[in-house]
């Protein structure tokens, strides 16, 4: 298990971001920290999306994902993508 040091943001995950109320970032903002003690909690994918690993959590009682990847060389958390499950995985093959 290590932390990450620091947190970077896609310019996707960004404009997601941007769209959410102040309620769903307070929700989106305990995740984040969540997975920078612990960045294991995510499961890793297989095949095309190796690289990678996508965080569940609930967000206004709504199931939310959070895809991401870790590179322990730098202890670096990407953020890659955020949102519902519907067509989560499709969008992210399309990056």
């Amino acid at each position: 298990m290590a932390k990450a040091t620091r947190v970077l943001q896609s310019p996707t995950f960004k404009k997601a971001v941007k769209k959410l109320k102040a309620n769903q970032k307070e929700d989106l903002d305990e995740a984040v920290k969540a997975l920078m003690a612990n960045t294991d909690l995510g499961e890793q994918k297989k095949g095309d999306l190796a690289f990678l690993r996508v965080y569940k959590f609930k967000m206004n009682k709504q199931l939310t994902l959070l895809g991401y990847s870790f590179d322990e060389g730098t202890l670096v958390l990407e953020l890659m993508a955020l949102g519902p499950h519907e067509n989560f995985y499709r969008d992210i093959k399309r990056r």
